[in-house]
């Protein structure tokens, strides 16, 4: 949830950190660029596709307390055992090996023989088969299709990554959002006191929209000095694909009315950098109170909103 913010209920009317580290070896297989042939990435920058085959040398390059892949600078102890240098200031200076001070020797052999290497991406097992240069392989992976998506969820920092199918799973049974059929919505979003929430987050609606889904998102927070609230929708998908979609979102009443027409975000920018970058409905609480009616002493907010396809 937003900071000093809290979770709240809305009413739903829809059409639709020192210790002793272990040493630990993993194997792992790199690829025999003799056998590789080139193809498209499965991300940024150019990969190529093949088999690859096992490579002593790239077992070496492991780090032997996180197992993560080592990249410059490499450290060695007086013995020659490697680390990472994520690793080196967490065992405090100590070889997790043989003990000995680590002090600040570089492995500059290894880190020139892992020039000549080609790996494999580490969303391999999630369909990405393309190999690049070894120092090549991390700018990839920060921008490959495969990655990962993190959990959509705003009302908790919550730490579950997986593709779209296991997000959608994990949105209905762990966080019980609401998940709606259809293009169009109507929701009610009501809040006693509202004087009183400086910052908060509103339940999480998810719409299956043209086989896609997308996140309805509310939240209250300061822009500048003002206390606003904030619609915005996000898309289930990398950016090229929610730019194929448009949205509206529309609040009002008493003859009056506030229009959004945007472009739904993907779920790889976070709703904080969504909303932090204004590219929603932004309603200030004088005028969402306006709208409530009555003595403006609750929120009672209708925003009605749709979703359609660019042709």
């Amino acid at each position: 949830m937003a900071p000093g913010g809290s979770a709240l209920k809305e009413v739903l009317e829809s059409n639709s950190t020192g210790m002793d580290y272990e040493v630990k070896t993993t194997k792992v297989e790199v690829n025999n660029s003799n056998n590789s042939k080139s193809t498209k990435s499965g991300g940024a920058g150019t990969g190529k596709y093949g088999m690859h085959s096992n490579n002593g040398v790239y077992e070496l390059l492991e780090c032997p307390v996180c197992t993560n892949l080592m990249y410059p600078p490499i450290h060695q102890c007086p013995n020659g055992h490697t680390l990472c240098s994520n690793c080196k200031a967490r065992v405090q200076n100590t070889c997790p090996t043989c003990r000995y001070e680590l002090g600040n020797i570089r492995c500059l052999a290894l880190e020139k023989v892992a020039e000549s290497l080609e790996v494999p991406c580490r969303y391999q097992s999630l369909g990405c088969h393309d190999i690049f240069p070894y120092y090549s392989k991390l700018k990839h992976e920060q921008h490959c299709r495969f990655r990962p998506y993190a959990c959509p969820y705003a009302g908790s920092e919550c730490s579950v990554t997986g593709d779209i199918t296991t997000l959608v799973v994990h949105l209905k049974d762990d966080h019980k959002v609401d998940m709606h059929d259809g293009c169009t919505f109507n929701h009610r979003y009501v809040k006693s006191n509202p004087h009183e929430v400086e910052n908060a987050t509103w339940m999480l609606t998810v719409f299956n929209c043209f086989g896609r889904q997308f996140c309805l998102h509310f939240e209250a927070f300061q822009l500048g000095m003002a206390p606003v609230y904030m619609a915005f929708l996000r898309f289930m998908g990398d950016e090229h694909e929610a730019k194929k979609f448009s949205y509206s979102l529309e609040v009002g009443a008493h003859g009056r009315k506030l229009t959004w027409q945007g472009i739904p975000r993907s779920i790889r920018d976070s709703h904080r950098k969504v909303r932090d970058s204004q590219d929603g409905l932004i309603i200030p609480r004088n005028l969402a109170l306006y709208f409530s009616g009555g003595d403006r002493q609750e929120l009672k907010l209708r925003v009605t909103g749709r979703i359609w396809k660019e042709e």
